[in-house]
């Protein structure tokens, strides 16, 4: 069945951590404003991202620190994992937020919500194809896309012939694998890898360059790796996964180029946590004037806006740092604008972001590469988390801190703390740099003692 064209004031595609406040923020307004969702309201990080990977986290914790018991003096029996409830428990944390936002959007007036798949079939006009089999076509005065991305698939000979797993699929295994190989030493596949080592699986993390985390300077990589190691974790380095295929006793077997030549590796399980792709595939965004780059991401000015007037990307379909906070600026840069009548843009905004292995890495503003490469003169305060008091007290002193500072204004230019709730204290410096002060107030400042907080006195006194 097909209704007439209906028209809206606004469109958005993805109920993610923009295109859903944006819907409702829109609506709020009195714009008449439809918002379409392909599967579930939430986008990546309430469904398959930051939710569910956190909750899991905590639960390989859990099994960590219980294993670690006796070096607190505590006793205990077996530590078994059952990957069953952990994965319930995942679930319901999901649905609870999911469901939340979704009766939010219920609750707002003048907010239609589609769910369905959309495409573009001409200047700010779409056909959604819904998931009760009926279509409409829709056409509004603006159009905005939040899409987000999907795990990518790499080209690898053979690889559709193995049951490969992705950071969404391996979230639903209710057996801990045997032997989990992970192609990517990124974000995702460090947490997956820590993860998995810690619910009882062996693990083996695949990685195409020199060092984890590539965007990270070297000293905080090796401090990363050597965590992860000392955990248990194999890490190959340099090594390019060539082919892939089933052994005869149903495992999967690779092909690994490293520097020490050709390696077979055998395991139970595969990961491809090797970046994302954007979902961009089906929008037909030519038929609307809308420009993207050679790998699929929309090309957006600094205020959000494509190519064709009047139509707005927002999120991980854009391109750009892939995180949930990032997303959900990108809707107050739009709401600013186009509500408040400001002139917000997403140039030269600081990015934080926190890796949630354990000890978590925080990280804010430039590393000692990005320093080095604009040209500026900066010095250097530099920790190891065992100088820290409280740290040592929970017996929780792996990682170091490190944070650069300009040399000529005492201004924080950025941190990475590797170490216990890293992404806390990650975030005191970026409180710091929003508030321009020098890090000589943080150096004096009075800190309650015993905290973590405390430990940036004696990290500035380290200032070279």
């Amino acid at each position: 069945m097909k209704s007439r064209s209906d028209h809206y004031n606004s469109i958005i595609i993805g109920a993610g951590q923009s295109g859903n406040p944006l819907a409702r923020a829109l609506a709020t307004a009195g714009m008449k404003t439809a918002l379409i969702e392909r599967e579930h309201v939430g986008g990546t990080c309430v469904n398959e991202g930051c939710t569910p990977t956190k909750t899991m986290v905590a639960s390989a914790r859990v099994a960590w620190l219980s294993r670690r018991a006796t070096d607190y003096g505590v006793n205990t029996g077996k530590i078994e994992v059952n990957m069953k409830t952990v994965r319930r428990r995942k679930q319901d944390i999901v649905e609870s937020f999911r469901s939340g936002s979704a009766a939010r959007i219920k609750k707002t007036e003048d907010l239609t919500l589609f769910m369905g798949s959309a495409t573009f079939n001409g200047e700010k006009r779409l056909a959604v194809s819904l998931n009760n089999g009926n279509s409409k076509e829709l056409t509004a005065d603006r159009i905005f896309i939040n899409t987000g991305a999907r795990p990518a698939v790499l080209p690898i000979s053979g690889l559709e012939t193995v049951p490969f797993l992705n950071s969404t699929t391996i979230m639903e295994l209710d057996t801990v694998p045997e032997h989990l190989i992970i192609i990517g030493g990124g974000y995702v596949g460090l947490e997956f890898g820590q993860m998995f080592r810690r619910f009882g699986s062996k693990v083996t993390i695949l990685q195409k360059s020199g060092q984890l985390l590539r965007r990270e300077d070297t000293d905080i990589a090796e401090e990363v790796t050597k965590i992860l190691q000392d955990e248990g974790v194999d890490i190959w380095f340099e090594s390019l996964t060539l082919k892939a295929e089933n052994s005869i006793d149903g495992k999967i077997k690779l092909q690994v180029k490293t520097p020490r030549g050709e390696k077979k590796l055998t395991g139970s399980h595969l990961l491809l946590a090797a970046g994302r792709t954007p979902n961009t595939d089906d929008l037909n965004l030519e038929a609307a004037g809308v420009n993207i780059d050679k790998k699929g991401y929309i090309r957006v000015n600094e205020k959000l806006e494509t190519s064709a007037p009047d139509i707005y990307a927002m999120g991980d379909v854009k391109g750009g740092p892939a995180f949930t906070h990032i997303s959900y600026d990108d809707f107050r840069v739009l709401r600013q604008n186009l509500l408040e009548e400001g002139n917000s843009s997403i140039a030269e905004r600081q990015i934080p972001y926190t890796v949630f292995i354990d000890p978590q890495l925080g990280r804010i503003g430039l590393s000692e590469k990005e320093a080095e490469k604009k040209g500026i003169y900066f010095k250097t305060a530099s920790m190891p988390m065992s100088h820290v008091a409280r740290a040592l007290e929970v017996d929780e002193s792996r990682g170091v801190m490190k944070v650069l500072i300009d040399a000529q204004n005492d201004q924080i230019l950025g941190a990475a703390i590797l170490g216990i709730e890293g992404g806390e204290i990650m975030s005191m410096l970026q409180i710091a740099m929003l508030a321009d002060l020098p890090y000589t107030s943080l150096r004096d400042g009075i800190f309650a003692h015993p905290t973590l907080a405390e430990s940036l006195n004696n990290l500035f006194a380290t200032v070279t």
